[in-house]
């Protein structure tokens, strides 16, 4: 088999790292790829949005099956480029992208699917957001409706931190394009999820249930970032929780979806705050592989991955995937200093020189310079997956190898995990 990846982060790597490991023998490559993923697959110098180039190397290559994993490629339509011409790719098509590309539109589904989600409102203008924000009960949260990397929803305490927030995207184009439409919504209170579901556009196999930990800081404060850790399996993801997301949620929105004429296949990524009386409200959802979920997810994989996404790809339906039920997997990401808003580059970095057994480090954001040294290109810069029998292993390993990666401006949370860690201390 000839795999082509597309992407360039930690998600990219873990897929990689999972090909390689179901698939030996096979020729991989990876676009653009990273320092991490070219010690697995050939890399390939073409950004992931370049949908002429992808395609062309494709055909060059011979790729059997092509892997998209950032949403922005999706958005664009790339599976539907690749698809046209004859090739099997997962990653739905840019109609079914949308669930990602626009929460407006995403919120429209789930209204008219009765999926349970946070009340809202939509704005494009300026004055009557303020007004609807005035009048709003406090704490509110809102959105860029657009691809803002993982960085567009504002959490607000109080109206005027909403007020602030709806300034700046409607007011300042702090998002651009993202930000022209903003979603106002009610705040969720909870515990929250991510579920990642591979899907042939009706049947669904899930995937380990993860939590990832936006905020920048310990304790879950800071600003929102792309994600800097995660952790599976989560003791909140119940099986009676995940029946119940199954059958209100993500069958739901592949029944609407395929109503409006826009099929979804490919990976259907549900963030879900589950309430106390154990009811999955969608706070989002995603049209691919979360990042860091991925990173979280694929080493607690036991087999199956491939050949279900291969199916996937040539319109069939999505076979079992398999998973070690005894492990327990901890992802702690390294980001630069100055993220996520003004992320420097260009440091060195030293990576250990031997990991513990069930240690992987996932690249990111690095780059080899001239003289062939890794430094730090990017915000999120390297992910440390420990995979464990117990939780409190896992995130033991995990905490201990990002410790030991050196590089100047270093920042991580040394709690990933923390909800679980509570749990298993009672």
């Amino acid at each position: 088999m000839r795999l082509l990846v597309v992407g360039g982060g930690g998600r990219e790597h873990a897929l990689c790292w999972t090909f390689r490991r179901e698939n030996p023998d096979a020729d991989l490559f990876c676009a653009p790829g990273n320092p991490g993923t070219a010690e697995l697959a050939t890399n390939l110098p073409i950004p992931a949005d370049d949908l002429d180039r992808i395609a062309d190397a494709a055909d060059m290559h011979g790729v059997d099956l092509t892997v998209v994993g950032p949403e922005v490629p999706l958005a664009r339509g790339l599976a539907d480029r690749l698809r046209a011409e004859g090739r099997a790719v997962f990653g739905p098509g840019a109609a079914a992208a949308q669930i990602e590309a626009s929460k407006a539109f995403a919120k429209d589904v789930m209204a008219s699917a009765g999926i349970p989600t946070a009340a809202s409102r939509t704005f494009q203008a300026l004055g009557p957001a303020l007004a609807y924000v005035d009048r709003h009960a406090e704490p509110l949260v809102v959105k860029a409706s657009g691809l803002a990397a993982g960085k567009g929803a504002v959490v607000c305490a109080t109206r005027a931190e909403a007020a602030s927030a709806v300034r700046s995207m409607l007011g300042d184009r702090a998002f651009g394009a993202a930000g022209t439409t903003v979603v106002i919504e009610d705040f969720l209170v909870g515990e929250e999820i991510s579920v990642l579901a591979v899907t042939d556009g009706r049947d669904v196999e899930l995937l380990p249930v993860s939590q990832d930990h936006k905020r920048l800081l310990e304790g879950d404060a800071g600003p929102n970032t792309g994600g800097m850790g995660a952790y599976s399996p989560v003791a909140v993801a119940t099986p009676a929780v995940l029946e119940r997301a199954r059958r209100e949620v993500l069958e739901p929105a592949l029944v609407e979806l395929r109503r409006r004429g826009a099929p979804f296949t490919g990976v259907l990524y549900a963030g879900l705050m589950v309430d106390a009386a154990g009811t999955p409200w969608v706070v989002e959802f995603n049209c691919r592989l979360g990042d860091p979920e991925t990173q979280v997810v694929l080493p607690v994989l036991s087999g199956g991955f491939t050949e279900s996404l291969w199916h996937v790809a040539l319109g069939e339906q999505v076979s079992p995937i398999a998973r070690h039920s005894d492990r327990c997997s901890v992802t702690t990401v390294l980001a630069s200093r100055g993220y996520p808003d003004r992320p420097e580059s260009g440091a060195e970095i030293e990576l250990p020189s031997t990991l513990p057994d069930g240690v992987t480090i996932f690249h990111a954001g690095t780059a080899r310079d001239a003289d062939g040294r890794l430094t730090v290109k990017g915000g999120r810069v390297l992910n440390v997956t420990a995979v464990a029998p117990s939780f409190a292993e896992a995130q033991r390993l995990s905490r201990h190898v990002a410790e030991a990666v050196r590089f100047e401006g270093k920042i991580y949370r040394r709690d990933i995990g923390w909800r679980e860690a509570e749990r298993v201390a009672r």
